[in-house]
């Protein structure tokens, strides 16, 4: 099992691109290193699918908030070292030697720098072994999810081959056969060992990261339970990204399993269901959540329907798209698979009547689906006066609240079916009318 997200939901809830504004890739790339970057990307790119992994994730990124640590390494220093190992040689021992001498010799005769890059990679590793057990050596006695990753990097350094390299005076000349020696033992003897020193730096770097952003934006981790509960429970929740964003409680189970939102243009409907889904595709990732507490049921899949546009290529309409977009979700949801999926302002693009009988049949229908969770949107109220007979679908609203002939909202969810009609109000307010009858 995989979890499955397309590219219109990843675009809708704005997941990845480190330098898209306002992404939530951007919000949690804070790592110093290129190695600790790629592995970030790796894991928005590939949610966890099962409870076990979620929750020993989580539990690493919280022993990490709880320590403190800062990243002990010279980003360049492994830098340095990664270009070193890369340069591996595959060589004999002897082979090596000759080599070594010759590259020495071109760099007193020539402008070869070979040499120098060979010399200067061969300390950056050095330094950063060095600073590596030093950290080992701090976090050993410390038990915790982390500690079986320590101990496996403690016994590649622990190699009395290892320890006899971390030990040399970097400041002091290394004649050519001790050069060569070290190439060929990190390179040739110890190439596996030496990547999963780097891989552990990089993880570090991560799990660093990750827990600083947590710590202050004061974010939780949420629990992850296993397929069968088929739960979302949230106290609190808000978009990551938005500065003292409003939070809501969310709670959702088979018995309640789709939400009926309605509310005002602006009241906030879009971006309470962008951070439902934000929240729960990082929460499949094991990381913080911008919640104060969150517990869900692992999915399969994770399908947004929110900002359809047309398809000039395709010859769709915005409606067209919409159908389009609404037949996909149903494939799914008849896939048998555990989804979350969400719809905001069903039909939009249609007349009114349309898209009322639309939006009444389509969210009458996913409430068959009983195994998955259905959020769905739309501001014709008259739709949910007409499915208080469905006993799983759960009728929340966003608010708005009059300031004379000004709407002003709250951005809270509140229980039952809003009555809030505030469009030809707006209209006024804007002179609209006004202008065009001069």
């Amino acid at each position: 099992m995989s979890f499955n997200i397309d590219r219109q939901t990843l675009d809708e809830l704005n997941l990845l691109g480190r330098f898209r504004q306002g992404s939530v890739y951007h919000l949690f790339c804070q790592v110093k290193t290129r190695g600790g970057e790629k592995l970030l990307d790796e894991m928005f790119r590939t949610p966890l699918d099962n409870e076990t992994d979620i929750n020993h994730r989580s539990s690493v990124f919280r022993f990490f908030q709880q320590a403190k640590l800062v990243f002990p390494f010279d980003v360049q220093q492994v830098g340095l070292m990664r270009e070193y190992l890369d340069t591996g040689s595959g060589k004999s021992a002897l082979a090596i030697l000759v080599n070594m001498i010759v590259k020495k010799s071109l760099s007193s005769l020539t402008r070869d720098e070979r040499y120098k890059k060979n010399v200067q990679g061969l300390q950056a590793t050095i330094v950063t072994l060095k600073r590596c057990n030093v950290l080992l050596e701090a976090l050993q006695p410390i038990p915790g999810p982390f500690s079986e990753r320590v101990d496996a990097i403690r016994k590649i350094l622990s190699d009395k081959h290892i320890e006899k390299l971390r030990n040399t005076d970097i400041y002091t000349a290394l004649p050519v056969k001790m050069l060569a020696y070290y190439d060929h033992l990190l390179k040739s003897r110890f190439p596996q060992e030496m990547n999963e020193v780097l891989t552990f730096i990089y993880e570090l770097d991560v799990n660093i990261a990750v827990s600083d952003l947590a710590r202050s934006k004061g974010f939780s981790y949420a629990n992850a339970l296993p397929q069968g509960k088929n739960l979302l429970r949230a106290a609190n929740l808000a978009h990551p990204c938005i500065d003292k964003a409003i939070g809501n409680d969310i709670n959702m189970n088979e018995d309640s399993n789709v939400v009926f939102l309605t509310g005002a243009n602006m009241a906030g409907k879009s971006t309470l269901m962008k951070s439902i889904g934000i929240g729960l595709y990082l929460a499949h990732m094991g990381f913080p959540v911008a919640a104060a507490s969150m517990e869900f049921s692992v999915r399969e899949g994770l399908y947004s329907s929110i900002n359809v546009a047309d398809n000039i290529g395709l010859g769709y309409s915005h409606f067209y798209a919409e159908v389009v977009r609404v037949k996909q979700a149903a494939e799914a949801a008849a896939s048998g698979k555990r989804l979350l999926l969400m719809f905001d302002e069903l039909f939009k693009g249609t007349n009114v009547k349309d898209a009322y009988d639309g939006t009444l049949a389509v969210t009458e229908a996913f409430a068959e689906y009983r195994d998955c969770l259905f959020i769905v949107s739309t501001h014709i109220i008259e739709v949910g006066e007409a499915l208080k007979g469905t006993g799983n679908i759960h009728f929340t609203y966003m608010p708005t609240i009059m300031d004379g002939n000004h709407p002003k909202y709250t951005y809270k969810l509140e229980q039952g079916i809003t009555e809030d009609r505030q469009g030809m109000m707006i209209i006024r307010n804007e002179g609209i009318l006004e202008l065009i009858a001069s």
